[in-house]
């Protein structure tokens, strides 16, 4: 059984006492996929490190993370446009609009999230999305600039039925990951409508941990957690649900 973690932050400074162990127990799990997202500059070269020391697990993103989106912004942009055009990535993210913070620079949010929608359509790259109390905003972006070449990832999907069709309708799979299994989570009461085909797994480690691990420091292993959840919303075996989601990452990332 491979399963495959589209959404990790192994680079984190919350990893640092126990990478080399964190990660083992992830392959030990059978997680043998890995791919992770950008922040912002200062992670890229931690970022680097990580895919030399996994060169056949991690699979690295660029982009600047909505609430990394600052003054400076367009310096960040100029940043992942660099680095876009001189190393392969397997997406574009995260990126999208974080409202739950700050919303001072919501115009900034929008205008760094359609210009690194442009990129990725440039460099025919998947979008791997970060939303948080945002739905609206997010939609109107992807409105503009939805067609051909807009597909990715909703990272962490919280949304309703309604938006997760909404969402689809941009040609985007929906991450799901440790909220399915949130007593209050409310996704699990309407995912079983989602065809899987349009699902894929993540963890959003460090963040997210599933239960019963909830408030606690997530990791790559804990995968297993929102599969078991899966496998019972589904009412389908666990290797099932392992194969058809990795499927849905190749079919995204192209590896």
């Amino acid at each position: 059984m491979i399963v495959t973690d589209t959404h990790t932050h192994l680079y984190s400074e919350a990893f640092d006492e126990d990478r080399g162990e964190m990660m083992q127990r992830a392959l030990d799990a059978g997680v043998e996929r890995f791919f992770i997202p950008a922040i912002d500059s200062a992670y890229t070269q931690s970022m680097l490190d990580l895919e030399t020391k996994y060169p056949d697990n991690v699979f690295l993103m660029m982009g600047l993370h909505p609430t990394h989106v600052k003054e400076n912004y367009k310096e960040e942009l100029a940043h992942v446009e660099e680095w876009l055009a001189k190393k392969k990535f397997y997406a574009v993210g995260e990126i999208g609009v974080d409202l739950y913070w700050d919303k001072t620079f919501l115009k900034e949010q929008q205008d760094a999230f359609a210009y690194q929608i442009r990129l990725a359509k440039k460099y025919e790259l998947p979008i791997v999305i970060h939303c948080r109390d945002a739905f609206d905003e997010v939609f109107e972006v992807l409105e503009q600039e939805k067609g051909e070449g807009l597909f990715g990832i909703f990272h962490c999907f919280t949304g309703t039925l309604e938006q997760a069709h909404q969402a689809l309708s941009y040609n985007m799979k929906l991450g799901i990951g440790g909220v399915a299994t949130f007593k209050n989570g409310k996704i699990d009461q309407f995912l079983n409508q989602i065809d899987l085909k349009h699902i894929v797994l993540e963890t959003d480690a460090p963040y997210l941990a599933p239960a019963p691990y909830r408030g606690k420091r997530n990791e790559s292993s804990y995968i297993i957690k929102v599969l078991e959840k899966l496998s019972s919303i589904y009412s389908m075996p666990e290797e099932e649900i392992a194969a058809i989601t990795t499927e849905n990452s190749k079919e995204i990332f192209g590896i």
